[in-house]
């Protein structure tokens, strides 16, 4: 790809706002859209995102910020979706297919689309009609909050496309991001949706008091499950164990600032889901997640007891500690 090709991020939250920084070190300016107009007013004015990652401050020169997704999408070669995947559909509703063409796709949803059950590079694909070789996917371990303190984080970027993928990568890295390159477009994007229910698992189990001998294996039983699974939906050679699959995991079942672990937390000591949504004000992604993996597995019949054992608290409305207790007898 051509050195020149604008960038453009979609979405204002937390992911967003990090990507944007990222590009910022590496760009003369980045396109920028977000729905909330009094969101994006503050940004153009004070030049930092209001509700998300407010100490990360931007150069008025290097940031367009506008709500008019069709003006962003006109000014942009390559699109960074980072919209929470619930709202996806609604984002992209009534939009012509044709103004994406030789537009180059680049997911950093993890999370699925709930309506379809599809994995976003397969949205995007069908819904969009963008051809799967101008997809790619942004995948961690990397939370947004560590960008903004400018901790050492590392990001794998995956697409059928060699050349995308590593001018994606060179414009992410930095002095504290260390990126790399993938060509597994679909297992990478389905990991990065089922580590999020697996940190559900991690935080009903916390909230429940079980400790971390036991959430030690929870995950190393979630990372074979996640394997099989994978394996089964896309089977090429691919080594889990590394930080885009396996780093991905765990950084998401144990770090403080996921969003998905603090979600099931408050499941485990009692909330509601809708209570617990409302609480957290940010969306979990995992919830979504789970119905549509549990969906997607009428297909392939893989053996996943632990993405099971959520879906049945959360939309069976099972006692957390019930399920739980039946988990741990089939968990090795």
């Amino acid at each position: 790809m051509s050195n020149d090709k604008k960038i453009a991020v979609l979405g204002g939250g937390s992911w967003a706002t990090a990507l944007v920084k990222l590009f910022c070190n590496n760009l003369n300016s980045v396109n920028w859209w977000m729905r909330d107009d009094s969101q994006a007013g503050h940004i153009i004015k004070y030049l930092h995102n209001p509700k998300y990652l407010q100490s990360v401050e931007f150069d008025r020169e290097k940031i367009n910020v506008s709500t008019d997704l069709r003006e962003i999408i006109d000014l942009s070669d390559l699109l960074v979706i980072a919209i929470p995947s619930a709202f996806i559909t609604e984002a992209f509703m009534g939009l012509n297919p044709e103004i994406l063409k030789d537009k180059v796709i680049v997911s950093a949803v993890k999370g699925i689309i709930p309506e379809s059950h599809n994995i976003p590079a397969r949205y995007f694909n069908k819904e969009l009609h963008v051809p799967y070789e101008r997809v790619a996917m942004i995948s961690g371990p990397c939370h947004a909050e560590e960008v903004a303190l400018e901790r050492l984080s590392y990001l794998t970027i995956s697409s059928q496309d060699e050349k995308i993928a590593q001018f994606i990568a060179d414009k992410l890295n930095c002095r504290y991001m260390n990126t790399q390159i993938s060509d597994d477009l679909f297992g990478t994007e389905i990991s990065a949706i089922m580590k999020n229910i697996y940190a559900i698992a991690a935080g009903i189990c916390s909230g429940l008091g079980y400790g971390d001998n036991f959430n030690a294996v929870l995950i190393s039983n979630a990372a074979q499950e996640m394997e099989r699974f994978i394996d089964q939906v896309n089977p090429i050679h691919r080594d889990v164990l590394t930080s885009a699959y396996l780093g991905d995991l765990l950084v998401t079942a144990y770090s403080k600032f996921s969003r998905n672990r603090t979600f099931g937390f408050m499941i485990g000591k009692g909330y509601s889901v809708k209570t617990a949504q409302l609480e957290m004000d940010m969306v979990a992604e995992g919830y979504y997640a789970t119905r549509s993996i549990i969906e997607m597995n009428k297909k392939f019949n893989v053996d996943i007891p632990i993405v099971s054992a959520v879906h049945n608290i959360l939309y069976e409305r099972i006692s957390p500690a019930i399920e739980m207790r039946i988990l741990t007898s089939q968990l090795t």
